[in-house]
């Protein structure tokens, strides 16, 4: 597996407003690109590279995030090989790094564009649980999924997480002030 990055397209259309200085870049920021074949082995090589990206790209993400991230990853993935691989050969997979965000997408060539499934804990499943468990698990951070068509006939799987967890409610009645 190859990684190709470089600046996200956010960065490329930063502009400063008049009289101001462009906002600079973090570090961390960018678009990174890389392929894999559709089968089993894929699903931890491709969570691994993603970690290792971020780690090694000293990416803010929290250690709830990462794993949310890792979770979603190899949801989309294993969905990818089981589902995909009569009509795709590889599938590509997108991270995306912005000042406070990450994006990682996976694209297949499959025509089928999933929707999250709902609960129903009186159907018996063996399978099928994936999707929902991503859209929990990205509801839970605070993030978005969505899925989209490519331009080839296939689909990409996009989700978007903070770097940082949601703080939590606070717990009712109580209030934080300094004193």
């Amino acid at each position: 597996m190859e990684i190709r990055g470089g600046a996200s397209p956010e960065q490329a259309g930063r502009v400063a407003a008049p009289g101001r200085q462009a906002a600079r870049p973090r570090p961390y920021e960018g678009t990174w690109r890389f392929t894999a074949p559709v089968h089993e082995a894929s699903v931890p090589r491709v969570r691994h590279a993603v970690r290792d990206l971020l780690l090694h790209r000293h990416v803010p993400v929290s250690g709830e995030v990462l794993q949310a991230l890792m979770l979603i990853l190899s949801e989309l993935v294993t969905n990818s090989v089981r589902h995909a691989a009569l009509l795709t050969a590889e599938i590509g997979v997108e991270v995306s790094v912005g000042a406070d965000w990450v994006r990682v997408g996976v694209e297949d060539g499959h025509p089928y564009r999933p929707a999250t499934p709902a609960f129903d804990p009186s159907q018996e499943h063996l399978g099928g649980r994936g999707l929902l468990l991503v859209g929990a698990t990205v509801a839970e951070a605070g993030g978005i999924c969505e899925v989209e068509r490519t331009a080839s006939g296939g689909k990409v799987v996009r989700a978007v997480l903070p770097l940082l967890p949601p703080a939590p409610p606070a717990a009712p009645g109580l209030s934080l002030r300094a004193g």
